[in-house]
């Protein structure tokens, strides 16, 4: 059975890999035009041509960097120029940083910061006005579990998550009257690229983490389209991480402090 076109236009930012990948192939048959943006070109492109021999969306690839305020500008551009106004915005691209603080290197925080927080906020300060009026409409954050934990040795990217869920909270109450949805998509452990990019060197093992909490991509974005169609503010994918939320959100702060401070560190 063909799946209908719930959206007319879909924008999808960090879409190269891991989640974005995965957010384009599962929207691909509900979509009218894909609006495919990371800094790979080759790989945004490799996908293109992946979802046009199997589905009848258009697809189109734009290539900007997000932690540049200029290239988000262009982009911004030239979506409302060739009249790619979105019915819906995936807010998918994401840096992370794994090590303790006082010894990162500050560029690498400062591109976290200008792609985690700035570019969905600016992306979204651009996009929602045209969504206003529209039949449906919606924007996805993706934030994580980690936006509710304060995590040592993730203490920026926990913060910019929190940034995110909070902020996608408080644009949903805005956004209601005028019929938009807002989800902020809070994953736990996820198999895509993320991990690499977080490491410090080749010699980094990288998080820690439980094998046992890891969700497959295919599962986070499906959660979050059921997660969309039944209107719910934050999702977090998966039973043992729904578990865990719900379980971290009732603590109060002083053992939440106690078990942070047991969490396996550095491998």
């Amino acid at each position: 059975m063909e799946i209908p076109q719930l959206y007319s236009c879909a924008v999808v930012t960090g879409a190269s890999s891991g989640l974005g990948e995965e957010f384009a192939l599962q929207l691909a048959p509900r979509v009218k035009r894909l609006v495919l943006v990371a800094r790979r070109g080759d790989l945004l492109e490799d996908l293109a041509q992946r979802i046009g021999q199997k589905f009848s969306c258009e697809v189109i690839v734009m290539v900007a960097d997000l932690a540049s305020g200029d290239q988000r500008a262009v982009l911004i551009a030239d979506l409302k120029e060739r009249g790619l106004m979105p019915d819906l915005l995936i807010n998918n691209a994401g840096l992370g940083d794994y090590g303790e603080f006082h010894t990162a290197d500050w560029e690498k925080l400062q591109a976290m910061l200008r792609v985690n927080i700035e570019a969905l906020v600016h992306l979204t300060h651009a996009l929602v006005p045209g969504m206003i009026g529209r039949e449906r409409a919606a924007v996805i954050n993706v934030s994580s579990l980690a936006s509710i934990l304060p995590i040592p040795d993730f203490a920026v990217y926990a913060a910019t998550k929190a940034c995110v869920t909070s902020f996608s909270e408080a644009l949903r109450i805005e956004l209601k009257e005028h019929g938009i949805e807002v989800l902020a998509l809070c994953p736990g452990p996820v198999h895509t690229g993320f991990g690499e990019v977080a490491r410090r060197g080749e010699n980094d093992r990288g998080m820690p983490s439980r094998e046992l909490f890891y969700v497959a991509k295919e599962r986070v974005v499906a959660e979050a389209f059921e997660a969309l169609e039944k209107r719910r503010a934050r999702v977090f994918p998966g039973l043992r991480t729904t578990i865990a939320a719900q379980v971290f959100s009732l603590m109060p702060m002083g053992l939440m402090r106690w078990c942070m401070s047991r969490r396996p560190r550095r491998s």
